[in-house]
């Protein structure tokens, strides 16, 4: 298992102990953590990939490296998804916990 991964499994796991209705699973066959079934971030490509929307900009927040994920050929990059490079690992967390944040308002309202 690669650092990065240690590192993704090891915020997974906290946020499921932390969160009662957070859990893991498979988003694009790729480990992921979800709120309620729904996904807000996953393990691709040895980077961590969240769903902070399209009005968040990640340079706000301190990270300078990041794309927005294109895991498709055909089809245009999700402008709510960002992939984060194990470079920037030291906002990993940050980042979980803010999407996190992100899906529980719009799930619960």
């Amino acid at each position: 298992m690669s650092s990065a991964e240690e590192r993704f499994k090891r915020i997974s796991n906290t946020l499921a102990h932390e969160h009662e209705q957070v859990s893991q699973g498979k988003m694009m066959s790729s480990d992921g953590i979800r709120y309620r079934d729904k996904f807000f971030a996953f393990f691709y490509q040895d980077e961590m990939v969240f769903k902070l929307g399209r009005e968040t900009e990640p340079s706000e927040i301190g990270v300078k490296e990041y794309s927005l994920l294109s895991p498709f050929k055909t089809r245009p990059p999700m402008k709510d998804w960002f992939q984060i490079p194990y470079s920037e690992a030291d906002h990993w967390d940050a980042l979980a916990r803010h999407a996190l944040q992100r899906m529980k308002s719009q799930v619960d309202g």
